[in-house]
């Protein structure tokens, strides 16, 4: 539409003619000229540099020759906006180079064209072409910060997710390997518990007993089996083997925070009874995972609140604390990921955040099968 514009009005202003026409010229050469221009001007975001250069060099040099008149639609108008268009859309070195030109093929004309000597028509249009070619560098530098700043973000964004992955990576790593102590521990059961059955053949009720344990240990070294089909095994087969701890380690585990400085109470609710070994583990790393967070990412904690609820077909566990968070804490390191992640291993829920009050607060529920 600029282009179509620029076309119309510039031959009006030839034939018309307008009073902008100015000089002596031939109708014919300088509507050819115009012409030129405009299809020019189709270019001037792809290829800006090619178009300024038609415009200034036909103006310049038919000027100069003589043979054109001198026009503010059909020449000035399509100089200025090629102009902005060189140094808005410019790349590389072509802003550089244009404006080059724009300065040189002006200077030649301010010397040899009659009609542009006057000072105030000197004034005039270097003012404008220089706005021009300000404003288009202005712009363009203001895309190029918009175009590092979304890149920057992209960046950002990418390498977060990458550290996501990785904690994810490594927690899970690190459960596969619990997995292996927790299978290993139920196969000795299960072979313990086959050779006394076979030393205490004639005893019925002694055997009934052993196969029963082999039962039930087997069906849960199964069940932890399948759960964690999808976790990354473990690369380092010389990693340490040590016994892994469960809910009765939790009071220890209190017994250090405590020493550490921090006042902890813990209470057990409901019925305890035997746990299969991952969830057993699993509620033992997330009490873990939830103290270290309290201890490290809050001040001004003056009180840690430690419950285990035996609740029918599940186990609740909760840690509450009433510090605020440390700056620079955002709630989304690799502790509350390994928790999450161990949560939904067994299908249950997770929340983690604020408490409704002041603090922080970790809930968390595992399922269980029929007490």
């Amino acid at each position: 539409m600029i282009v179509l514009a620029v076309l119309v009005i510039g031959l009006m202003e030839i034939w018309l003619p307008f009073a902008s026409r100015t000089g002596d010229g031939h109708l014919w050469l300088t509507s050819v000229q115009v012409v030129i221009v405009a299809a020019a001007m189709t270019m001037r975001r792809t290829r800006p540099l090619i178009a300024a250069g038609v415009a200034f060099v036909l103006f310049s040099g038919l000027h100069i020759l003589g043979v054109t008149f001198l026009l503010f639609y059909g020449q000035f108008v399509p100089m200025v906006l090629t102009t902005f268009a060189v140094a808005r859309h410019g790349r590389g070195r072509e802003p550089h180079f244009g404006a080059a030109l724009i300065i040189g093929t002006m200077l030649v004309s301010d010397l040899l064209v009659p009609e542009l000597q006057d000072p105030a028509e000197i004034v005039f249009h270097w003012s404008v072409l220089f706005g021009a070619y300000a404003l288009g560098t202005w712009q363009r530098v203001m895309t190029n910060q918009a175009v590092l700043a979304r890149q920057r973000a992209i960046d950002a964004e990418v390498q977060a997710a990458a550290r996501t992955a990785a904690a994810i990576l490594e927690e899970r790593t690190r459960m596969a390997r619990e997995l292996h102590d927790v299978v290993a521990h139920a196969m000795s059961v299960i072979v313990v518990q086959a050779g006394a059955a076979q030393l205490v053949a004639d005893d019925q009720e002694k055997v009934s007993r052993s196969l029963e344990t082999i039962r039930r240990t087997g069906a849960e070294a199964l069940g932890e089996m399948r759960r964690f089909v999808t976790m990354l095994r473990d690369q380092d087969a010389s990693a340490p083997r040590v016994p892994q701890p469960g809910l009765a380690a939790v009071e220890q585990l209190v017994e250090e925070t405590r020493r550490s400085g921090l006042p902890v109470t813990f209470e057990v609710h409901g019925t305890q009874r035997d746990l299969p070994a991952g969830i057993d583990l699993a509620a033992y790393r997330i009490i873990q995972e939830a103290l270290t967070n309290a201890r490290r990412h809050a001040t001004g904690v003056s009180s840690i609140e430690v419950t285990v609820d035996y609740a029918p077909g599940e186990l609740r566990l909760e840690v509450r604390d009433d510090g605020t968070p440390a700056a620079g804490s955002t709630g989304t390191g690799h502790g509350l990921i390994g928790m999450r992640e161990r949560v939904q291993l067994y299908g249950g829920p997770l929340h983690a955040g604020p408490s409704a009050t002041r603090g922080f607060q970790v809930d968390a529920v595992l399922p269980l099968g029929p007490s």
